[in-house]
């Protein structure tokens, strides 16, 4: 049974990160969004929603406001910058309260209290099994104080850095921001991009050329390690036969090397 849901909230961005956060989640339907509490409003008048993820500081009326004025609303997770009406978000009945920038690893935990309070608690978190839609052409970095947006066709690899990544784009751009490698693959098109090294996320159609053991990418060498080459190998066969025979020699390059036992670790 699908979760219908409304997102409120005045900053287009904010809305695009929780929509690409919802598309990994079968069970989850975005029914609709909106930019105000009053559009909402009217808006749970025509339409059943069952969960609203809901900003506080918004033109017309706030959040709050809005959820004391429902005679009958749905479950609600605010999502806001503001942490001083985390005590009101709560006497409100709020099933979570959200601060932004909003990591993914916070929002899984708020969407399995979702999943507890509609008798699923059994069931396990995953991510979609579908890929992300590659209409997400962007994604949102926390970097500094400040969340700037990344075009995802710019980028040509992400590197580990411990509690950091480093995004490194085209025209020498790169970002550094406190995230998780592993979160940060969720937030990427599975079509588009491979892991290739516990500490190594590479843009398939920026690869210049590869051996067993590693792959060029924008004049850099990037390892391959041996827990990732099946993963590899098979990433670059479905790209050819999306793109067809003109990347047939890549292909039998990578199988030829890949029989070789220099492979390194990761």
């Amino acid at each position: 049974m699908k979760i219908r849901t409304l997102i409120v909230d005045d900053e287009p961005h904010a809305i695009e990160v929780l929509k690409n956060y919802l598309a990994r989640f079968s069970e989850m339907e975005v029914t609709t969004t909106c930019n105000d509490g009053i559009e909402a409003f009217r808006l749970l008048q025509q339409k059943p929603i069952d969960l609203m993820f809901l900003d506080i500081q918004m033109p017309g009326i706030k959040g709050t406001d809005l959820l004391k004025s429902l005679k009958n609303p749905p479950k609600v997770i605010f999502t806001t910058a503001y942490s001083e009406y985390a005590l009101d978000g709560f006497e409100l009945n709020a099933v979570d309260y959200l601060l932004k920038p909003i990591s993914f690893e916070r929002f899984l935990r708020a969407v399995d209290k979702i999943y507890q309070l509609n008798e699923h608690k059994g069931k396990p978190m995953i991510a979609h099994e579908e890929p992300v839609s590659d209409t997400h052409t962007f994604i949102y970095l926390k970097v500094d104080r400040k969340t700037i947006k990344v075009n995802i066709n710019d980028i040509l690899w992400i590197e580990s850095l411990r509690d950091y990544v480093k995004v490194v784009a085209v025209n020498n751009h790169v970002h550094i921001t406190r995230q998780k490698i592993s979160l940060l693959e969720e937030m990427l098109p599975e079509s588009r991009f491979v892991r290739i090294h516990r500490s190594f996320i590479v843009s398939l159609n920026k690869i210049d050329s590869f051996y067993a053991y590693s792959m060029d990418v924008a004049g850099h060498e990037l390892p391959i390690g041996r827990n990732y080459k099946q993963d590899v190998q098979k990433k670059l066969k479905n790209e050819r036969l999306q793109m067809g025979d003109k990347n047939l020699r890549r292909l039998q390059m990578f199988a030829f090397f890949s029989s070789r036992s220099f492979v390194t670790s990761a």
